[in-house]
Parts: C-alpha cells; structure tokens; sequence
C-alpha cells in the first residue's frame, strides 16, 4: 500500500463539538453556520472564489478511530458495504461536504449548511459547479427501495415541550427541537445512530446533555418533555459551569425525569 502525505490547509470552527450533533447532510443542517480558517500564505488561493455560492470542502474525520466493512446507515434497518454510504467510518476517513458560501474575509470563509465537527482538518476546497457536480437524474442505489429509507414519522410537541425547548434555545443556543425532529422523523426504535431507549414509563432519547420522552401514536410521535441528562447527584454536588443551565432548567421547570 502506497503511504502518501498530505497537510492541512485549514480548520472547520463550528458549534458542532460532538458526532451526534452534526447533520448527515448539509442540506439537513438547518443553515448551521461556521467558518473554515486557511493557513497563512494562501490568500491568494482564494481569489474569485466568492463569486461560488456553494464550494465543496475535503476534510479528515479527525475524531473517529478504525472503520467497518459494513455499516448501518441512519436510513436502513440492515449493514451496507461502507463504499455504498457516507459513513464516516472508512478506511480513509475523508469527508466531503458542499457548504454555502456565504463571505471570504481575509483567510477566514464563513459558510452555512455546515455539517462538520469543529476542529475537523481540512484538505482541499474546490468550487460547487452545478452542471458539472449535479447529475439529478443518477440512479439512488438501495436508497431508492421501497423498504429505505424508512418511513418518515411526523414529530410534534406538547406545550410543555414547547416552553422547555424555548429556554434551551434561549440560553444555550442549541436548537435541541431541531435535533430531535432530525432524529425522531427517523423512527422511535433504538439504532447506532439514534441514543433512543425504554424504561418502565415511556421511550427516552439523548441529545447532548439533553434527554427528552416521547411516545409514538402510529406514524406520530409527540415530544412530551424535556429534562437535564445529569445526575440527581451532579446537579447537588458539581461545581461545573455547564450546570448552572440546567440547574435554572429544573428551578423553571421543576425535576423532571
């Protein structure tokens, strides 16, 4: 096997700071905004590129370890040969993504539909060219079954919910009711890409430092309530800044669990 070299001409800076966190696709992002910081020296590189509205990004999957043969995709219910997905767990761990380009300042691009980790090392950037990179009519492979994707499930919210996701937004910044429709829309059973489990009251999804009940009503599933993923005990004896949030939550909201 041939070793190559290859050295990085940026970072991704983003709120993404988790995998779970980080859409599938941009186009699942709901805008998600960040920037690519480029290496000194390669201003010049980037002369007309601000005209592109979209640019393809390649950057290295900087947090996963190893990789499989065969995967199980967020939309399949059985493994598929990873060079049949965009599992991130490959041989090479490559990622590509098309962003928008919203502005260039200096060394700095600032994109939208961003789909990628903060801190991810990026290779190359090369402009989006629709009737070049778009091929609509391209067979979708497995995706195009019958049986994939999935059924879509619709995702409401009880008023409750409601006001807790409200707060989260409002002083966290992290749209957790996005997430949640991101993922429930997928379906309410367990699955490697979905934290979803069962206790003796009802089903249970995580989301960050974040967990939320649900229940499911045919192809409905309603959000019923949100709550804080720390311990009873964290919350009483940690002294981390991350937890004032949450304990001004449950002050708000009462402990629910």
């Amino acid at each position: 096997m041939n070793v190559l070299t290859l050295q990085s001409i940026g970072v991704v800076r983003s709120s993404l700071d988790e995998r779970a966190s980080a859409a599938r696709q941009p186009a699942a992002s709901n805008g998600a905004e960040g920037t690519i910081e480029l290496n000194d020296d390669l201003e010049d590189a980037l002369s007309e590129l601000a005209s592109f509205d979209r640019i393809w990004v390649l950057f290295w999957f900087h947090l996963n370890a190893g990789w499989r043969p065969k995967v199980l995709p967020p939309r399949s219910e059985r493994r598929r040969g990873v060079f049949a997905t965009r599992s991130p767990h490959r041989p090479n761990p490559i990622g590509l993504s098309a962003v928008r380009l919203v502005s260039i300042e200096g060394l700095t691009l600032h994109v939208a539909d961003l789909d990628i980790l903060d801190g991810s090392p990026v290779f190359d950037i090369k402009p989006y060219v629709a009737y070049a990179d778009a091929f609509p009519d391209a067979s979708t492979g497995w995706l195009a079954r019958p049986s994939d994707p999935i059924s879509t499930y619709d995702v409401t919210f009880s008023a409750l919910a409601d006001a807790q996701l409200a707060f989260v937004r409002e002083q966290t910044g992290f749209d957790l009711r996005a997430r949640l429709i991101d993922v429930l829309s997928l379906g309410p059973t367990p699955h490697a890409y979905r934290r979803i489990k069962r206790d003796e009251r009802s089903a249970l999804i995580a989301a960050k430092e974040w967990r939320a009940r649900f229940s499911t009503d045919h192809n409905v599933i309603q959000v019923d309530s949100i709550f804080s993923g720390y311990s009873p005990r964290e919350h009483a004896e940690s002294a981390a800044p991350e937890l004032e949030i949450h304990r001004a939550f449950e002050s708000r909201f009462g402990r629910t669990r």
